[in-house]
């Protein structure tokens, strides 16, 4: 239940109670000629049933409207009393659920990544995240874009600079790390902490300024996005090659089932370790064209020869379309 839903139901017994106080006190005012301080304290010791004393000794016709408010009244206050109190008892106890229920959906995570923000860049990576079936747990210090996430989406609130809350999303057992704050300043807070706290971990960062790139770098972060630096070129690309940038789009937009860009990583028991790509059949059998073999000491071999070897640990850069890209992920984990 959300605080504006609990806003909502608190307010019809909240309004019943006024009006009853209300209906109390105007009713002594006119019957009995009282001042609004004296109906109103009347008011308040008939429908609380306290049973102090009269403020003053009640005519006939007062006595009649006292009847009428205590049988109109006291039960309208009890059943106003009771509603408000259920309304919010009902949103403390799902509180707490839910945030037990988070709690333990965040303890089970494993191998996942945490992304860092969710702004506008955020709201992009979480779509990809989704779109590739990866887990991931989003954490943002603000309750209000916080409570615009998609329910579907796990997340939970604190801030990213501090280890607590770093250590709270699993960092010790995540896979990677993924800060998109408002500020260099927040992102480097958080590299130089997601850093120590799992030397693993891979982290990508993004940069604003062009300073600030350096900085990140040597805080930990082993990617660093600037989303201007990348924008200004697509710009400019897209006006001087167009035909580069449409391959390039086409080759790597999401949703896109003619044909897309995947990273393979090759296992020690793969049949295609130790084996040239001539002799795999890849290009051959399945049409997929290797881009790129990344080997495991990180050194990268763009348009690899056919007798290129592949090793066990290195990442194919494959590019083809969806179903033998799949095909190739069984065929280099087998």
């Amino acid at each position: 239940m959300n605080r504006v839903n609990t806003r909502q139901r608190v307010i019809p017994p909240m309004a019943l109670i006024i009006g009853v106080i209300s209906f109390g006190t105007s009713g002594y005012m006119i019957v009995e000629k009282w001042n609004f301080f004296d109906s109103l304290y009347m008011t308040i010791i008939t429908l609380t049933t306290v049973g102090y004393m009269e403020v003053h000794d009640l005519t006939h016709a007062g006595r009649v409207f006292t009847i009428v408010l205590v049988l109109v009244g006291v039960g309208t206050m009890l059943y106003a009393l009771g509603i408000g109190a259920k309304v919010l008892l009902e949103g403390e106890i799902r509180e707490i659920f839910g945030r037990r229920k988070l709690s333990k959906r965040i303890e089970n995570l494993e191998n996942h990544y945490i992304i860092c923000g969710y702004g506008r860049m955020g709201n992009i990576i979480c779509r990809e995240m989704i779109q590739h079936k990866a887990p991931f747990l989003v954490v943002e210090k603000n309750p209000e874009i916080l409570a615009s996430i998609d329910k579907d989406i796990l997340s939970m609130q604190g801030d990213s600079t501090q280890d607590q809350v770093l250590k709270e999303a699993g960092i010790e057992k995540a896979k990677g790390l993924i800060s998109v704050l408002s500020t260099d300043a927040d992102n480097l807070y958080v590299v130089l902490s997601a850093r120590g706290l799992n030397p693993r971990l891979r982290i990508v960062a993004r940069a604003s300024d062009e300073g600030a790139e350096q900085k990140l770098f040597r805080a930990g972060a082993d990617n660093v996005v600037s989303p201007y630096f990348i924008g200004g070129l697509r710009i400019a690309h897209t006006i001087l090659k167009p035909a580069v940038v449409d391959f390039i789009e086409f080759a790597t937009k999401s949703g896109n089932i003619e044909l897309q860009m995947e990273e393979v990583k090759v296992k020690e028991s793969s049949s295609i370790t130790n084996k040239a790509l001539d002799e795999c059949g890849i290009r051959k059998d399945l049409g997929i064209i290797i881009v790129a073999i990344k080997r495991e000491s990180g050194e990268m071999e763009f348009n690899p020869k056919s007798t290129s070897v592949i090793r066990k640990g290195d990442t194919l850069v494959a590019m083809g379309e969806t179903k033998q890209l799949k095909t190739l992920e069984d065929l280099v984990g087998a």
